[in-house]
């Protein structure tokens, strides 16, 4: 039987962007060969993504399941809520008196790590 481990974050205060060029290189790698090579990347982004499949790991092995065997079956970064009042904008003045709105992005991260049979 496969078993799949699915887990998320929500609500990262990051752009989704950001996060995206961390995540590509890891798709289909296994989990502690990415904990590895998150762990030697100089961006913001590897923080939370590395504790999120940390997070994952430790709860594969909780249910039981072997840590060696587990891959990146599926990550992706998704753009968050953008317009929260108090949040998503932030106000700054124009050229000739007018306003312009700063967007303050934010990413829901989602990791499914599965089993490998052979």
């Amino acid at each position: 039987m496969l078993e799949t481990i699915k887990v998320r974050l929500k609500h990262l205060p990051m752009a989704p962007l950001k996060v995206r060029r961390i995540i590509r290189p890891l798709r289909g790698m296994q989990a502690q060969a990415a904990l590895n090579t998150l762990r030697a990347m100089p961006h913001a982004a590897a923080l939370p993504v590395y504790k999120l499949i940390h997070s994952a790991v430790a709860n594969a092995d909780e249910l039981g399941l072997s840590v060696n065997d587990l891959y990146i079956a599926e990550i992706m970064a998704d753009e968050g809520p953008g317009s929260m009042p108090g949040k998503g904008w932030r106000a700054r003045w124009g050229s000739r008196g007018r306003y312009r709105p700063i967007r303050k992005r934010s990413s829901h991260i989602t990791v499914v790590l599965e089993e490998r049979v052979e």
